[in-house]
This record gives C-alpha cells, structure tokens and sequence, in this order.
C-alpha cells in the first residue's frame, strides 16, 4: 500500500468522473469533469462554456443591480412607481446608489468571469466586439441569447424576493423626449464600449484591472443616464424587467437602438485611432514587455557590433517632433538607436522601419482573426 498516494477529496457523485490535476506545489486533486464534455470537439465546447459563463455573470450582473435599485426607488420620497419605473424626482442619492450598484456589480462580475466567457453582459458590448474582430460571430450569437436568458432570470428572482412591485425599469424621465432618449443612449453606450476596447481588447500591462476601468465607466455613464432615461446601455437591462413585469412602453425600441448605435460610434472611432497609429503618438505611456524585447535585441547587437556596453534609453523621453517625423514615421526601436549613437558614436546603425501590425515591429495588439496578437 502507498502511504504516500494522494486522497481523492472530491465526491464521486454518479454520472461524472473524477480527473487527477496539479495543484498547488505539485500535489493532485481529484476534479469532477462532466463525461459528455471530454467528446465533444473544442470550438462548440467552448461555445458552451461561453454561454454558461454569460448567462450565469448577467445574471450575477443584474441581479445585484436590479436589487440595489429596488432597495433606492423603495426608500426615496416621492418615487414615481408608474409602470415599474425608475425614481423619476431628482433625487441626486438615490441616483448616486444606483449609479454605485450597476457599476461595481459590473466590476465585480467583469473580474470573475472574464476568464470563462469574456465578462461581456451586454449584446450592444458583444456587437462591438464583434464588429472589430475579437469575437466570432457566431460566439457573439449564442452570448447574446444566453445575455437575454440571464436578464430576465434576474428580474424574474427579483420580483419574486422582495416585497412589492419591482420598480426597475427603464423609463423616460425629467420631461426627456423619445429623440433625446436615443441620442442619451447612443452617447453613453458609446463611452462604454470603447473604453472596453482600449481597457480590454487592446492587451496591454494593464489589462487585468480593466474591469476597474469598465466598472467606473458604467458608473460615470449611470450617473448622467439614470434621471434622464433609466441609464440602460443595455438592451438586456431593459428588456428583462419588461418582460417580467408585462409592461413594454412604445419608446421600449430606443433601449436597442440607442446602445447599439453606440456601439457603432465606439467601433467607428476605434478603427479612425487604430488607422492613426495611436501607439506612436505617446510610445512610453506603456511601456510592456514587447516593446523591452525588441530594445534589448537592439542593445545587445548594438554591444556586440561595437564592443561597448551601450546605455538602454528611456522609451518616455522619446517623443519629440524630431524622433517622429512627418511622412518618415520611426518606430521606437529606430528612435532608440539614435538616441544610443547621441554624442558618444558616429557609426550609422539602420533604423528600423515603422509597420502597423507586420514586420519586424508591431503597432501594439492588433485584432486578427476572433483574437487579440502582438
């Protein structure tokens, strides 16, 4: 007998199987795995964990946003309850707790599930990214279905858990007109998602807080957005409370129309950057891994073919008009070989060519094919 083996902590419950895995320091633990899984081919599995994943974290998303907003339009004086809406006095606490609750239940939800199926939550989010290529169409079809089950899972187990009628629909307030409504939503929806493409889809040091940024971004939106039009950005936020509730107003479509319209303006004014080539107009503002590598392999040829321990610039302190010149755009690998030849050597080193996502140097993260390289 092994002494030594380790112990299966896992139930063996009937219909599943237990698969050994590394642990932490090298140890196994017995992890259930569903059997049918382990048959099925990669891209319809992953599909389906995409759609558990989105389904379960708009329902998370929701849930806690829809229940935090019952809680203020429960409290707060002189709400207006007609038709299940949105407090419709200005009463600037009440829209700051609700402007609080949709953003951190984003944050929060973003951050868990961003591994599993991507944290979208939001078919006018899940348009976007699939308009620039970092989700496949078909992946956006199926989140999108799964986004629309989980927000009226949510409504559903919010009106059944608290007392009262639900009071989290989105309406028109503050005499706001239907054209204004749309335009509100167009603008604010529009705000999200392109700080979702800069924070998210573009990989960058800083992309595993991204759901920090996203979250303050919702909660900055809800904050102009919750008095005016209910703040939706969100056709799934809207559309679950209505249909729970049985209450469907006429200007309903402006919660489609309005984020996916933003969407687009997102999607338009990401593809003018991109073409801009924004990652030269400030290079040292993030200053990743990629970029360290490609000077190193320039500093370390540099002291072989000089024989001399050339100083590393500083990528910060490269953005003069002098380094990018007009119609002779320098990448910062070229930038920095200049700067090592800079009083000290007179030998000419080739610049490196400037190439937006080819060559030897790439323009930063470039979206290509349902996924995001360098």
């Amino acid at each position: 007998m092994n002494i030594n083996a380790p112990r299966s902590t896992g139930l063996n419950l009937p219909g599943f199987r237990s698969r050994p895995s590394k642990g932490e320091g090298g140890k196994h633990r017995n992890e259930l795995r569903i059997p049918f899984l382990g048959f099925l081919p990669n891209k319809p599995r992953n599909h389906f964990i995409a759609m558990v994943g989105e389904f379960i974290g708009t329902f998370l998303f929701l849930f806690f946003a829809f229940s935090a907003t019952q809680v203020a339009n429960a409290a707060a004086a002189g709400a207006g309850t007609e038709g299940g809406s949105i407090t419709q006095v200005p009463n600037t606490s009440v829209l700051l707790y609700i402007a609080l609750a949709f953003g951190f239940s984003l944050a929060v939800n973003a951050w868990v599930f961003f591994r599993i199926s991507g944290g979208l939550f939001n078919p006018a989010v899940t348009l976007g990214m699939a308009l620039i290529g970092a989700v496949t169409w078909p992946r956006a079809g199926l989140v999108f279905i799964a986004q629309i089950l989980g927000s009226m899972a949510a409504a559903g187990v919010v009106q059944a858990l608290f007392p009262g009628s639900m009071a989290v629909s989105t309406t028109l307030g503050g005499n706001t007109s239907i054209t204004r409504g749309l335009f509100i939503e167009m603008f604010l929806t529009a705000e999200l998602v392109f700080t979702i493409f800069m924070l998210a889809a573009e990989k960058h040091k800083g992309t595993f807080i991204a759901p920090i940024g996203i979250g303050l971004a919702l909660f900055v939106a809800e904050l102009t957005g919750v008095y005016f039009t209910g703040g939706s950005l969100n056709p799934a936020r809207s559309f679950g409370p209505c249909v729970v509730l049985g209450i469907f107003p006429g200007y309903h479509w402006i919660y489609w129309l309005g984020p996916a319209l933003g969407a687009l303006v997102a999607v338009g004014f990401y593809r003018f950057v991109k073409m801009l080539e924004y990652e030269t107009a400030n290079p040292g503002a993030d200053f990743n891994e990629h970029e360290q590598e490609m000077f190193d392999e320039h500093h370390d040829e540099e002291n072989a073919a000089t024989g001399a321990d050339v100083a590393r610039p500083n990528p910060a302190t490269l953005t003069s008009n002098d380094d990018y010149r007009s119609g002779s755009m320098q990448s910062p690998v070229g930038i920095a070989n200049r700067a090592r030849m800079d009083g000290s050597h007179s030998e000419k080193i080739d610049e490196v060519p400037f190439h937006s996502g080819q060559g030897p140097y790439n323009a930063g993260p470039q979206v290509e094919n349902g996924g995001v390289r360098y």
